[in-house]
């Protein structure tokens, strides 16, 4: 039987339906920023580990985040033929076993293999995306969408700034500094030795890792979460969109997609590659782990802001107005800030604490943007919701052009990457979002 004959319509859920949805979701947004945020320290892990220059390093993002392009789409159809709950289990089993694919990729101390187990949890958080996204865009009312998505980011982000922490904790040991400074130093057969010793670390972790999302499939698929409905418009929708025939007659979706790229691109440039930036000071790596947790720590503050004065102060489309143009200022900062300061423990340059304010300026950003593109979709939500995590693709690609650069010139003029990413969110905010057709 297909998931649209059993489906329960949003608006029929009771508040304690809607309750324990939210709350469900909220877990899964959990699990995704834990999973996910971990990259930033696995990428200046592996790139010592693996013996990796700082594009190959990125790759690590690329894999991980490329998977979206890969499913999103799939994933679609996936949650069409077996419903939203049986599509969930199947993507946090996919995580699994990308979990259980690094254990041989330690033991061979092998970049390509992890690369492998990243794409693979990539596969599963694709398809967790595009159920829990519309999910939590349409339990409520459409005007507090963002409110909403900011609760979700909370969750997400709160898991990034632990995950890093723990990560470190279980892997890395005080000696470590020791340890690294030496390796130039190390004939070849005690480096290698050395590395594989450091590598094998991630193992055990990352059983326990992949027990744990396997077990939670099956509880996400037994859990009184309800299916819902994306299939049925209401009959004002359906008169408005009776001729269109294709998530392309919706320009503001398209361009959304295409914002979403952008903004998980200067999201997750903030946040991975922070660490790098803090050792291009001085910084070492136990001591640049927190980095990613402060950029993260802001994102929070901003959801917060956002849950207080959304919609009673602030339109959500206001609110993305002024994070925009936020990003853009902040670049360029980082770009043209100089000065030795120490806040928070940290003697740093300046620029670096920009970097870390990227993250409030980014905090609603996804909240704005997933409103404004599910816009009026009626029964191209599902298709829609599945284009827009297709942008996710951006955390592939943007990293990519990060490390070139800052292999090619340095690590603080590789920010120049991100201005123009910050000019077109911008220019959706202020305008197009509104286009509901192709041309002027």
């Amino acid at each position: 039987m297909k998931s649209e004959a059993i489906a329960i319509k949003v608006e029929n859920l009771t508040k304690r339906e809607t309750t324990i949805s939210i709350f469900l979701i909220g877990l899964m947004f959990f699990i995704f920023g834990f999973v996910s945020w971990v990259n930033s320290i696995l990428i200046p892990y592996f790139k010592i580990a693996c013996e990796l220059t700082s594009f190959q390093a990125y790759l690590v993002a690329f894999a991980f985040y490329i998977a979206y392009f890969v499913m999103s789409v799939p994933s679609s159809y996936l949650l069409k033929a077996v419903g939203f709950k049986k599509g969930m289990m199947i993507g946090f089993w996919a995580m699994a076993l990308g979990a259980f694919i690094f254990v041989p990729a330690a033991m061979s101390r092998t970049y390509e293999i992890f690369l492998m187990g990243l794409f693979t949890i990539g596969i599963g958080l694709a398809i967790l995306q595009t159920a829990a996204n519309p999910y939590i865009t349409i339990l409520g009312a459409k005007e507090r969408a963002a409110q909403r998505i900011s609760m979700m980011g909370i969750c997400n982000k709160a898991a990034g700034i632990l995950s890093p922490i723990v990560f470190a904790a279980v892997i890395l040991k005080p000696t470590d500094t020791d340890l690294f400074a030496q390796l130039g130093t190390m004939s070849d057969a005690e480096r290698s030795a050395a590395l594989d010793e450091l590598i094998r670390r991630v193992i055990n972790p990352y059983i326990a890792l992949g027990t744990f999302l396997f077990a939670l499939g099956y509880l996400v698929f037994k859990s009184p979460l309800p299916e819902i409905d994306t299939e049925h418009e209401s009959q004002e929708i359906a008169s408005a969109n009776a001729g269109k025939k294709s998530i392309f007659d919706f320009p503001h979706l398209i361009l959304g997609a295409l914002a979403i790229f952008l903004h998980v691109g200067t999201q997750v440039i903030a946040i991975d590659t922070i660490i790098g930036y803090a050792n291009s000071m001085g910084i070492d790596l136990l001591e640049a782990k927190v980095f990613p947790s402060y950029t993260l720590f802001c994102t929070i503050c901003g959801y917060l802001i956002g849950i207080t004065v959304i919609p009673k102060f602030i339109s959500q489309v206001n609110a993305l107005r002024i994070c925009t143009l936020l990003g853009t200022i902040f670049t360029l900062l980082i770009i043209f800030t100089h000065g030795q300061v120490t806040f928070l423990g940290h003697t740093t340059d300046i620029s670096i604490w920009f970097v870390v304010l990227l993250g409030l300026a980014n905090s609603l950003v996804w909240a704005g943007i997933w409103p404004l593109a599910l816009d009026d979709l009626g029964r191209f939500t599902k298709l829609g919701a599945s284009v827009m995590i297709m942008g996710l693709c951006g955390n592939a690609i943007m990293p990519l052009f990060y490390g070139h650069f800052a292999d090619v010139v340095n690590v603080r003029e590789a920010y120049w990457v991100l201005l123009p990413c910050y000019l077109y969110l911008v220019f959706y905010a202020v305008k197009g979002h509104k286009l509901r057709k192709w041309g002027i």
